[in-house]
């Protein structure tokens, strides 16, 4: 296994299969209602509110950029999860990476209501918001990823590489108010803790970050400090990096903001003027949902405990009930819940009587062959099924109550699969089992929240 490639696996995954990022599958005109605050009952005044469209709904910013096939969406999301699997059993930070960078200045040519949107269309696993940077404040289309540090985005002149974005690239010398970190900064300094690689410095002093993906895509250029504009909230001084060498699966987007617990990332960075909280609802194609950091009004939310995993967000599954039956089996230890999986890992002996459940539970629908890591398959769409009830019960007995959308997943128009899968290491919820609900982060209280409706 090469260098490149070894880094790459141990360090986490940001940019899979949230592959939801949008994409409209009319190519229209995106309607005048898509740039309209998100106004629903779970949000409040007191925080910055982004509204979030789906990947394949009407608002997508990325509705020229074809779609993954379905079978390249789980081959991302199981590079994801092997990611994930290598950050929490594999904590060794890796070696420096030789970099062009080194030997030129920042700047060597050799070689809040914003929209948030799901990211298969770039070939990712995270939702897509719009962020401001710099001065005068330009937008960006970039993923959001509840399990990376590091905000970056791609920036001219590109002095190594830049993947074809939507939209022009950052340009850092028309704003007033960037800067480059020095190698001595505090926030060079705790690079190595944010992105699991080592700072480098330049032959000017300037600090040089490597954020690399369990999938092989990489960002490489200077840290550096800039104007952050959400909706109507600013933050000077805001901590990112400016990509001078750029590949891998960001499709069309600028480039990615972290929302984990690290102090580099946006929700960190934010944390002061907002609160260490913030909440979402992933939306359906159909459905409006939205990111709100800070406060949050969902007065009907249940709270389980937040366990810390190496930096990602982790509570403990109690029990499965099926159609109103709990199964038996072991629901084994803490499991992460992750912005940017699409299909839920659970334990083996947890998944096969989950498995078991479902099939007597549809007991009459034709079953159809496995597909990919979906080894439980039946001929037609998720609503041509019968009434489908799974109930994940957390910890102190917050629940998520999900209905056949959020269980099973059509692969085709003629083949819908459980949405679940056997864990070969931690157990994961991802975003299918997450839509249309609010699922609210309260780092500050260590807990996470569930209520019904987010969407609506």
């Amino acid at each position: 296994m090469g260098l490149v490639s070894f880094i790459f696996f141990f360090f986490f995954s940001v940019v899979l299969s949230l592959l939801l990022v949008a994409v409209s599958p009319s190519g229209g005109a995106v309607d005048k209602s898509c740039d309209a605050p998100f106004q629903g009952e779970h949000l409040n005044s007191s925080g910055l509110h982004l509204t979030l469209h789906h990947a394949h709904g009407p608002c997508s910013p990325f509705s020229s950029t074809p779609p993954l096939p379905f079978s390249e969406i789980l081959r991302h999301d199981e590079l994801r999860v092997q990611s994930l699997n290598s950050r929490l059993t594999n904590p060794k930070t890796a070696k420096p990476n030789k970099t062009p960078l080194l030997d030129s200045g920042p700047w060597s040519t050799s070689s809040i209501n914003v929209p948030l949107t799901p990211g298969q269309s770039i070939g990712v696993g995270n939702y897509v918001t719009r962020i401001g940077l710099g001065t005068p404040s330009k937008s960006y289309a970039v993923v959001v990823d509840t399990g990376s540090s590091l905000s970056w985005v791609q920036c001219r002149p590109c002095a190594v590489m830049c993947h074809p974005q939507q939209g022009p690239i950052f340009n850092p010398t028309a704003s007033t108010s960037y800067q480059v970190s020095s190698c001595k900064s505090p926030e060079c300094l705790g690079l190595q803790t944010a992105t699991l690689n080592p700072s480098m410095c330049n032959k000017r002093n300037v600090c040089i970050y490597q954020a690399s993906y369990g999938d092989g895509s990489y960002s490489v250029g200077y840290l550096s400090r800039d104007t952050l504009t959400l909706g109507t909230g600013q933050l000077s001084g805001f901590v990112y990096g400016c990509g001078q060498d750029n590949n891998g699966l960001f499709g069309a987007s600028a480039g990615l903001v972290g929302l984990d617990k690290n102090r580099l990332s946006m929700l960190a960075q934010l944390s002061p003027k907002y609160g260490f909280t913030f909440s979402y609802c992933l939306p359906t194609s159909s459905s409006t949902g939205y990111l709100s950091i800070g406060g949050t009004g969902a007065s009907r939310a249940a709270y389980t405990r937040m366990y810390d995993s190496r930096g990602l967000y982790a509570l403990k599954l109690t029990s499965v009930v099926v159609n109103g039956r709990a199964l038996g089996a072991s629901t084994g230890g803490t499991t992460i819940i992750d912005s940017g999986t699409v299909i839920s890992r659970i334990q083996p002996a947890l998944y096969a009587a989950l498995k078991q459940a479902v099939v007597r539970a549809l007991a009459g629908v034709p079953r159809a062959p496995a597909y990919s890591i979906l080894d439980t398959c039946f001929k037609g769409s998720r609503r041509s099924v019968r009434a489908l009830r799974v109930r994940l019960v957390f910890e102190g007995g917050a629940a998520l109550d999900l209905g056949a959308s959020n269980v099973l997943y059509d692969v085709d128009g003629s083949t819908t699969c459980l949405a679940f899968a056997s864990a070969s290491g931690v157990a994961i919820i991802g975003n299918t089992q997450q839509q249309t609900f609010t699922v609210i982060y309260d780092v500050g209280g260590s807990r996470i929240g569930f209520a019904p409706g987010g969407c609506s």
